[in-house]
């Protein structure tokens, strides 16, 4: 693995706009770096690819576990959210995708930071952006990216029936987020409808959700964390499943930080797992403490020797956290990259590498294209 400093196309910001990247920029500089690319070997490529697939599945035993020991606490997860997780886990509700955040830099196998798997985003860069730029740049390689295929494929079970989409208002990249799903929806035959979060309405007579037009919302993905649905003024009506929700409610055990303890203990020293505690105490003075419940690297806190070394702000803790070992990250030219494996209907889709001098990665941390030569 090898980090290449890179010219960038004097007209990327419109190209990139151009595909609904529109959120490439931010006050302090570019979010979607062309100045550097990342180049793998066919090898590194096989690693990642059976590392996500095989943390999926540890995942998804994991999870299993929870239900069957009732540690519900250790997730934080509310009562009232238990019956409809229970419910959909025993139908198996449709899940479509997730990103897995790995420490890897070529050597040794690929370390689980985090499983985003209910509410993902650099989905736009991950999938298209960075695969117009390999082939106007590298167009005799190859990248880690069957993503936008494997979206389609996997919306095909609804063909002939109508999808919600759904994302909170005056938020550009949730808004372009779910445009370009929608997109890969429609392209696979299934008819689809926008509502924003703010506008799902219940209809107490007809006891439905419905969108501003007084249409029945019955199947909707929703760019919006489940642990904030159940606050909302029509949250209490969730438990009785009147919606067909992607992500479905099962995923709230698998996008859980509280996930990795439980992960540790029933796969202790595997070679893709971190050590991980509900508490710091196992691990001694070096660890990395991270909230339960959390989103672009908020409220994490990096301690070595006893002593905070790197925090980021936020609003998220209040439902706990957990401790887990530091990664040993990568130093490419002082960037630290964390390689985004995306899973897509169960199975390894693509790969988003994001850096940052930091080492915690943030909502500003850039989001840098890769290939490999096959």
């Amino acid at each position: 693995m090898r980090r290449h400093r890179c010219q960038p196309r004097p007209d990327w910001r419109a190209k990139v706009e151009e595909i609904g990247l529109t959120y490439h920029s931010h006050e302090h500089g570019p979010y979607w770096d062309e100045s550097a690319c990342y180049e793998l070997t066919a090898a590194e490529v096989d690693r990642l690819e059976r590392a996500a697939h095989a943390l999926h599945y540890l995942c998804i035993e994991a999870a299993e576990a929870v239900i069957k020991n009732n540690w519900w606490p250790r997730l934080g997860i509310p009562p009232a959210a238990v019956p409809a997780i229970l419910r959909s886990w025993e139908r198996d509700d449709f899940s479509l995708y997730g990103r897995f955040d790995l420490a890897f830099g070529g050597g040794g196998e690929p370390k689980l930071l985090e499983y985003n798997a209910d509410t993902p985003t650099a989905l736009v860069e991950a999938a298209v952006a960075q695969w117009f730029w390999l082939q106007e740049m590298h167009p005799g390689a190859d990248q880690f990216n069957s993503i936008h295929e494997r979206l389609i494929e996997a919306w095909r079970r609804w063909a002939g029936t109508t999808v919600h989409f759904s994302s909170v208002k005056e938020h550009a990249e949730d808004i372009q987020t779910v445009l370009y799903l929608r997109d890969t929806c429609e392209q696979a035959g299934v008819a689809t409808r926008e509502v924003f979060i703010e506008d799902i309405g219940w209809s107490r007579s007809r006891e439905i959700f419905v969108d501003l037009a007084g249409e029945r919302i019955t199947r909707c993905f929703k760019l919006y964390p489940w642990e904030w649905l159940w606050h909302e003024e029509f949250g209490a009506h969730l438990a009785g499943d009147p919606v067909q929700f992607i992500e479905p409610a099962w995923k709230m055990l698998l996008s859980n930080k509280g996930l990795l303890p439980v992960l540790w203990e029933l796969f202790p020293e595997h070679p893709n797992l971190l050590p991980a505690h509900d508490t710091a105490a196992p691990l001694g003075p070096r660890y990395v403490r991270k909230p339960r419940l959390s989103r672009e690297g908020a409220n994490v806190t990096w301690v070595e020797a006893g002593v905070t070394i790197e925090e980021t702000g936020g609003d998220y803790g209040e439902e706990g956290f957990v401790y887990q070992a530091p990664a040993e990250l990568p130093d490419f030219d002082g960037q630290h990259p964390v390689c985004g494996v995306w899973v897509v209907d169960h199975e390894p889709a693509g790969l988003g590498i994001r850096e940052d001098a930091r080492r915690i990665t943030g909502n500003l941390s850039r989001f840098v294209p890769h290939f490999f030569l096959p």
